[in-house]
């Protein structure tokens, strides 16, 4: 149940992404000429960038609805939770991360576009704060994440000898270590900034 219910929302904000991209590539910053029908803005970098970017995010939403798509219509068998299910989720979050990542990239390089010219201290500011969601989602998903991949792929060194069990114990330790620093880190930086 946890499963489909994760999946069912990851596919929905997936869907809306890919709605966003999709009509944002044929509404290019900047407009079109009315006799070519070219982009005005085409041989700047940062249309180049917002369009590499905007592809990036279209392209990886849709894998991602199709991934969470196959996650919903799964038999959900026994050997489908050991392995399949919890690979497809990886991926399904990944290119969902992937999309995200994309989307606020071309959302970046619109701002340099539009303000560069008048205003160079706002796309500064804007850029900086765009890195806000990306950041948070991979501070949000990190444990399930590794959650995932240690019951999927590392589990089957639980039965081994005890020098891979103490080498898995290790990398572990040094996640949770590395989770704690980030929170240590998330705390000093919210009461220097009060």
């Amino acid at each position: 149940k946890w499963m489909k219910d994760t999946a069912n929302y990851c596919m929905i904000v997936a869907t809306l992404i890919t709605t966003v991209v999709f009509a944002t590539a044929f509404t290019v910053p900047g407009g079109s000429s009315q006799d070519t029908g070219t982009p005005i803005l085409l041989k700047s970098i940062w249309f180049r960038v917002f369009f590499i970017s905007d592809a990036i995010a279209l392209f990886s939403s849709s894998s991602s609805i199709l991934i969470f798509l196959s996650i919903l219509t799964s038999r959900f068998t026994e050997m489908d939770f050991l392995v399949s299910l919890p690979s497809k989720l990886v991926l399904g979050l990944t290119t969902l991360f992937t999309s995200i990542a994309g989307m606020v990239v071309a959302f970046s390089a619109t701002c340099f576009l539009v303000f560069t010219r008048e205003m160079t201290l706002i796309p500064i500011v804007i850029i900086t704060l765009a890195g806000v969601p990306i950041i948070l989602f991979v501070l949000l998903h990190y444990q399930l994440s590794v959650d995932i991949i240690r019951s999927t792929f590392l589990s089957k060194f639980l039965f081994q000898p005890r020098k891979y069990r103490t080498f898995l114990w290790l990398i572990n330790d040094a996640t949770k270590q590395l989770f704690v620093v980030v929170k240590v880190a998330e705390v000093s930086t919210f009461n220097v900034s009060r």
